[in-house]
């Protein structure tokens, strides 16, 4: 991606009324244009965190963010190229009745909710209609509402060398601790319910911003440690197989060499994820965070992104 490059995100919002599917449109007066609520993202944001900041802006509902769905690339008028980073979002009943009634702000004249179908007919680019048909899509396919595990790394820590002590003691560099509160406002915009962590202070560490954003307490466990994992003694299995039977979004931080083996374990234990090649989510450096996507409906494995620190 080129300096230059503009980069925004968004979602389509959607809501079930009277058991159909409706989606969010946005019409906005100084481009007279409609659309999908999106926006740029800020100096030290990730893309997940603008979405769901962005959504909320625009039209007063608060997110949180389901599966990626891609993006959508075009050039400015002057000739700046913009990448747009959509995911799906449901807008709970509890949502919809916190937000209240619409106001027009100085970005959106109105909103709609209005049938899939019909909102590719409204929308007034093609780009934002292909990534409502990749929703639709997920829709004929039962795979709207999905629950999010999240794979962490922890954060840069002091080197071995660098430590007199047991390795499971070793701390975050100051850069390490600058890194785990950068990564946090991202991965709260899946909303975690669970954040389990290896008994490490370097992945406690971690987790801690995100557990002080989220108010969700951290559980430690040894089955997830480098330790456990060298000696042979860790059980990966049981611990994703427990997470997805919760079916609710959670964070695992572990370490460079248990990171491949978690992803393995959702991989064999969802339906259809023996088929994906996830060689390149598993090798993450420090901080950054795999983020795989389950079909609350039947337990497939419906898409797999990668984040990290913020540039």
């Amino acid at each position: 991606m080129r300096a230059s490059t503009v980069v925004a995100a968004g979602a389509v919002c959607w809501r079930l009324v009277e058991g159909r599917v409706r989606v969010l449109l946005i019409h906005r007066e100084y481009n007279h244009d409609v659309s999908l609520p999106k926006g740029k993202v800020d100096p030290g944001e990730a893309t997940p965190q603008t979405a769901v900041r962005e959504v909320f802006e625009e039209t007063g509902y608060r997110i949180t963010l389901g599966a990626p769905l891609g993006t959508a690339e075009y050039l400015l008028p002057g000739g700046r190229d913009k990448v747009v980073h959509y995911w799906a979002a449901e807008v709970t009943d509890e949502a919809f009745a916190e937000a209240g009634s619409f106001k027009p702000n100085s970005e959106v004249q109105a909103i709609e909710w209005v049938p899939v179908a019909k909102a590719r007919d409204q929308l007034t680019y093609e780009r934002d209609a292909e990534v409502l048909d990749r929703f639709a899509d997920r829709v004929a396919a039962d795979q709207t509402r999905t629950f999010a595990l999240v794979a962490l790394r922890h954060a840069k820590a002091l080197a071995p060398s660098e430590w007199q002590g047991v390795d499971a003691t070793r701390p975050l560099q100051p850069a390490g601790r600058k890194q785990a509160k950068t990564i946090a406002p991202g991965i709260a915009a899946w909303h975690p319910e669970r954040i389990i962590a290896s008994t490490a202070a370097r992945c406690l560490a971690t987790v801690e911003p995100l557990s002080l954003a989220s108010h969700v307490g951290v559980k430690q466990t040894d089955a997830i440690s480098q330790d456990a994992f060298e000696a042979g003694t860790e059980d990966v299995a049981s611990v994703v197989k427990k997470r997805l039977k919760k079916r609710v979004n959670a964070v695992l931080c572990s370490h460079g060499p248990v990171l491949p083996a978690i992803i393995r374990e959702i991989s064999a234990q969802t339906k259809g994820g023996h088929r994906l090649d996830l060689r390149r989510y598993s090798d993450l450096g420090t901080a950054e965070y795999t983020v795989l996507h389950i079909a609350r409906a039947d337990g497939t494995l419906v898409a797999v992104e990668t984040h990290g620190p913020a540039a």
